[in-house]
């Protein structure tokens, strides 16, 4: 099936429905299909029924009452796009009989504007204010898609996973803060099939990029408040190395210094360590920080290699020598990377043992850790990694960020951390492995389909067998690799 199939659709909306109820009652029943579920789809179904989302009786959950919704409207970052929103989607909207719905970042319903007729039928199937709509909760729906993927999504009719809504369609792409990257909620468009457009997913991305245009522009105004309000703190320095900073970290004005365009700072300021060995001191101010940056201090970082995605034991490595460690303090490691601004003894001990755990024994693990480690690797108060560090698990998340596909499955040798039962450590194995394998299927790329299915989460696994024979050019020796191990696993 070709993504989107705009020639279809436009062909004959009704015919390319009912094939797509074949699809889906084929799929279900585990019979063959008369073609298959486009990837994003496919991969959404299998994501919403691990999730046990009834095809049959799943309905969106109401979360909140109108009352509360009301709350939530008034704080969220998306309420100053609004006006926008409506003026590009609202009209557009109410004249082919559709909606428009702003989710937050949980996949919440925060706003709900249209034709009237639209919004009745809408109200019939709890597509409503103050319902949620994440694919866990009512499974494969644009908004929960999109938010689980991180890209635009047009969900046609049956490829909705629950019955109820394959009268619906819907087009929705993710809005994402544009200080922090964080997905900030979602913007959908949704109304009945015989009145959809292809071009409604171009229209629902572009008003999605308007709307974070319009927050940088609104993050810029701040800036420049900020800029203004404090200036003299950073003029009282004479000429001293500092930079004034935003509430989260960024550079707005600096002096007599070279910066990293953000600084990892804590709530409350304190001592932090550069990237480059430099000791700074930070001071909180009014919607900001400012940055005093010493006149001396240590200027040689320790480099610190960890590569735990890997099927064995792993290595770690300090200043290019390889350290022998337990694993306990590979979990210590992870961990502490994973949180660049630190964790207290009492979050490490909750992520490495659950609800008993005791941040006496955590304290005792990091003293361990420190002495075998030597200076300048671990520091406290929190405890955080101070060294240069280097670690294959952050290669992969900051490929899978960057929708690096290739480069994600490169890094992923293996799941992290395998004989680790630590709660933490296990949520983050089991996520890890799920988005490259997305990646992967999504890629289509016979190397990239390749690099997974080597890895012991990916050899036995029958959808990325057929994903990477489909892949590879008929003359690639791999191919018939791919289809003998494809023949035992049937």
């Amino acid at each position: 099936m070709a993504e989107p199939p705009e020639a279809d659709l436009l062909r004959d909306p009704e015919a390319y429905a009912r094939l797509l109820e074949d699809v889906h009652e084929a799929i279900l029943s585990g019979v063959p299909a008369p073609r298959s579920p486009r990837s994003v789809v496919s991969a959404s179904w299998q994501r919403s029924l691990a999730a046990h989302v009834d095809p049959d009786s799943g309905e969106a959950p109401l979360v909140f009452e109108p009352s509360q919704v009301t709350d939530l409207r008034a704080e969220h970052p998306l309420a100053p796009v609004l006006p926008l929103l409506r003026q590009t989607l609202v009209s557009i909207a109410d004249d082919a009989e559709h909606m428009m719905i702003v989710t937050d970042a949980d996949g919440l319903i925060l706003w709900r504007e249209g034709a009237s007729g639209v919004l009745l039928r809408a109200d019939r199937v709890a597509l409503t204010e103050g319902t949620r709509w994440t694919e866990e909760a009512i499974g494969t729906n644009a908004m929960g898609t999109t938010l689980a993927t991180g890209e635009p999504v047009q969900i046609y009719s049956a490829e909705h996973l629950v019955r109820r809504y394959h009268e619906w369609t819907c087009a929705a792409a993710p809005v994402r803060d544009p200080e922090t990257g964080a997905l900030l909620g979602s913007i959908d468009v949704s109304g009945p099939l015989r009145t959809v457009h292809p071009a409604m997913l171009a229209l629902v991305t572009a008003s999605a990029k308007l709307a974070e245009g319009q927050l940088r522009a609104h993050l810029a105004v701040r800036d420049e408040k900020v800029r203004r309000a404090n200036m003299h703190h950073l003029d009282a320095l004479r000429g001293r190395p500092g930079a004034l900073l935003s509430a989260g970290g960024r550079v707005l004005a600096a002096e007599s210094c070279t910066l990293p365009s953000t600084v990892e700072v804590r709530r409350g300021g304190g001592t932090v360590t550069l990237p480059d060995g430099r000791i700074a001191v930070v001071d909180p101010l009014d919607d900001g920080y400012l940055l005093r940056l010493a006149t001396s201090g240590p200027t040689h970082r320790r480099h610190l290699t960890l590569e735990f995605l890997t099927d064995g034991a792993g290595s770690t490595t300090l200043d290019g020598r390889e350290i022998p460690f337990t694993l306990r303090h590979a979990e210590l490691l992870t961990l502490l990377a994973l949180h660049p601004r630190g964790l207290s003894a009492e979050r490490l001990a909750l992520q490495l043992y659950g609800e008993t755990g005791n941040p006496v024994t955590v304290r005792a693990e990091i003293h361990r850790l420190r002495t075998q480690l030597g200076t300048g690797v671990v520091q406290t108060r929190p405890y955080r990694l101070a060294a240069d560090l280097d670690a294959d698990f952050l290669r992969t998340r900051a490929a899978l960020r960057r929708g690096d596909a290739r480069s994600a499955t490169q890094a992923f040798r293996g799941p992290l951390l395998p004989e680790s039962e630590a709660p933490a450590i296990l949520a983050e194995r089991e996520s890890l492995t799920a988005q490259v394998r997305q990646v992967a299927l999504a890629s289509a790329d016979a190397d990239t389909l390749w690099s997974f299915w080597e890895t012991s989460c990916g050899a036995d696994d029958v959808e990325v067998l057929d994903a990477l024979c489909a892949a590879l050019d008929p003359a690639d020796p791999r191919l018939a690799v791919a289809r003998t191990h494809r023949g035992r696993l049937t």
